[in-house]
């Protein structure tokens, strides 16, 4: 599921989008609110595109917290269109698979960060069940699921 050690998927700057899914927003937060499939490790890179889709959908992102071992940078601001989103790191107490996002005076969003490595298929079934109202696992539980599902290998 994850790239190999060493090595990291490189950031394709020509794909703006973010690959995004989220719970319905009416429905009551579980540990994630959805999932985000960066296509590399570079935060600075990646995150414009998860920012965008956020600001014109839920509010304006105004910080992020994120595990410290996740990302190789980790700047204290990250310029991103019309605006610095400020960063918090943890080293624990934090789920290491998981991105925080705040909007100021809308509310925060949990999401499943699926590592940049991930084969589509992979992707496709642990962003659906990030996005599933139904379910209620952490971002590491998801990943664990998915390590553990004997039918998602013959995929």
């Amino acid at each position: 599921m994850n790239a190999p050690t060493g090595q990291r998927a490189s950031p394709d700057r020509t794909r703006p989008s973010a690959r995004l899914t989220l719970r319905p927003p009416t429905f009551p937060p579980g540990p994630v609110s959805g999932a985000w499939w960066p296509r590399s490790d570079d935060l600075p890179a990646e995150l414009p595109a998860l920012i965008k889709a956020f600001d014109t959908s839920r509010g304006r992102v105004t910080r992020v917290t994120a595990h410290r071992d996740t990302w190789p940078q980790t700047p204290c601001d990250l310029p991103v269109a019309g605006h610095t989103v400020k960063a918090a790191w943890l080293t624990s107490g934090f789920d290491p698979h998981a991105i925080r996002l705040f909007s100021y005076g809308v509310g925060r969003w949990d999401l499943l960060v699926v590592p940049p490595g991930t084969d589509a298929a992979t992707a496709a079934r642990l962003m659906t069940a990030a996005a599933d109202p139904g379910l209620h696992r952490t971002a590491s539980g998801l990943l664990e699921d998915e390590d553990n599902n004997p039918s998602a290998s013959a995929t």
